[in-house]
């Protein structure tokens, strides 16, 4: 019996189209528990592989009651998924398919999504990457370009780019990143591009880079990159304005949430940071910039067409962490009961500094799970 499979760029495909999708995961409970897939129409149940080895019989009220139902079976690799879904198969549904690569793939996966026009021709586009929660961005114009925030996985970056003629130009990161391993330094040696990072985030970095200060200007193609200081996430955090249009606020302001300052040990040195930040550098911008963050934490953030942004108008009236009007208060909220710091973090940080050289299996470890840069 062969079984049939599904990439995880087809999955992703069907959560941004609002498709019903169930999910058998195979993971043990404590990864389950920790980090699976998520989707406004997804539902997931968890059903350990040593637990149906010999047979899915005594899970069969968690499964769809329909036969012809799909079921999408994901583990860890895309090994045990295979295994389990001919199980299913041999238990009588007849539309089961693994999918290919497993939590692995599914991590790594980045969702290429357009999100305007500029107004002075180009365009801005957002990379989402569904499985860890994280954002980056291409500016374009007039065959120039500028990558902020890149992940790891840099051959997507490369071939997007290469199809559409854009010569990447510049290579940005708002801050020093802790939760994933950034691709700045790796794409701006590969492709010829200056590598911008905040000095105030570089003071142990190990590498040349060139420094963005606030207020300064990057021209690409027809568009213009501003630099805002934002400190507070890191000491270092920059936000950056495109053609007055566009936000984007790095780990510092998100859809539904805000950024913890504790992930470079400066949770009480940075709050004054963090808060001067939101509460009053944010509150001199225009309400109708379009906020896109470098991160979203569910998926009830996404907007219909699987992007993640809103305007800063709307931030400052919905946020949660925008509304603390107690000094106090806020100081209790981003350093006390903070969600688990993220994955190897100080590893992460280690490595983005160029201290640390994790082969390519190493990387994929140090970023397993959630993205966790934020406070509710």
């Amino acid at each position: 019996m062969t079984v049939k499979t599904i990439t995880v760029k087809e999955i992703a495909n069907k959560i941004i189209r609002g498709e019903d999708l169930f999910i058998v995961d195979v993971r043990n409970q404590e990864e389950y528990a920790d980090w699976r897939i998520e989707g406004k129409n997804v539902q997931v149940v968890n059903i350990p592989y040593f637990e149906v080895l010999d047979g899915v019989d005594p899970f069969l009220e968690q499964l769809p009651k329909e036969k012809e139902n799909e079921i999408y079976v994901v583990c860890a690799k895309g090994g045990s998924s295979l295994f389990v879904a001919e199980q299913l198969e041999q238990a009588g549904f007849s539309h089961v398919y693994s999918i290919e690569g497993g939590m692995k793939a599914w991590s790594e996966h980045l969702q290429p999504v357009k999100i305007a026009e500029l107004k002075n021709g180009g365009a801005i586009y957002q990379f989402v990457r569904l499985g860890k929660g994280c954002l980056s961005y291409l500016i374009e114009s007039n065959g120039e370009g500028a990558l902020i925030d890149t992940n790891r996985m840099t051959d997507v970056y490369v071939e997007f780019a290469k199809e559409r003629e854009i010569s990447i130009k510049y290579v940005i990161d708002t801050h020093l990143h802790a939760d994933h391993i950034s691709g700045g330094r790796k794409l701006a040696e590969q492709l010829g591009a200056t590598y911008y990072l905040p000095p105030k985030d570089a003071t142990e970095v190990t590498f040349s880079y060139a420094p963005i200060q606030d207020e300064d200007r990057i021209q690409v193609g027809h568009a213009v990159i501003e630099a805002v200081y934002s400190p507070g996430h890191t000491i270092g955090s920059t936000s950056f304005i495109i053609d007055d249009q566009y936000l984007l606020t790095g780990d510092v302001l998100f859809i539904d949430s805000i950024g913890r300052p504790d992930l470079a040990g400066k949770a009480q040195d940075w709050v004054g940071d963090l808060r001067k930040t939101l509460y009053e550098r944010y509150k001199q911008l225009a309400d109708d910039l379009l906020v896109l963050p470098a991160h979203f934490m569910v998926p009830g953030e996404m907007n219909d067409d699987g992007s993640v942004g809103t305007t800063l108008g709307m931030l400052y009236a919905k946020n949660h962490g925008l509304n603390i009007a107690s000094e106090e208060e806020f100081r209790k909220t981003v350093t006390e009961n903070l969600p688990p710091q993220p994955n190897a973090y100080q590893e992460i940080r280690q490595t983005n500094m160029g201290k640390l050289h994790p082969d390519e299996e190493q990387q994929r470890e140090m970023e397993i799970g959630p993205n966790r840069c934020a406070v509710r």
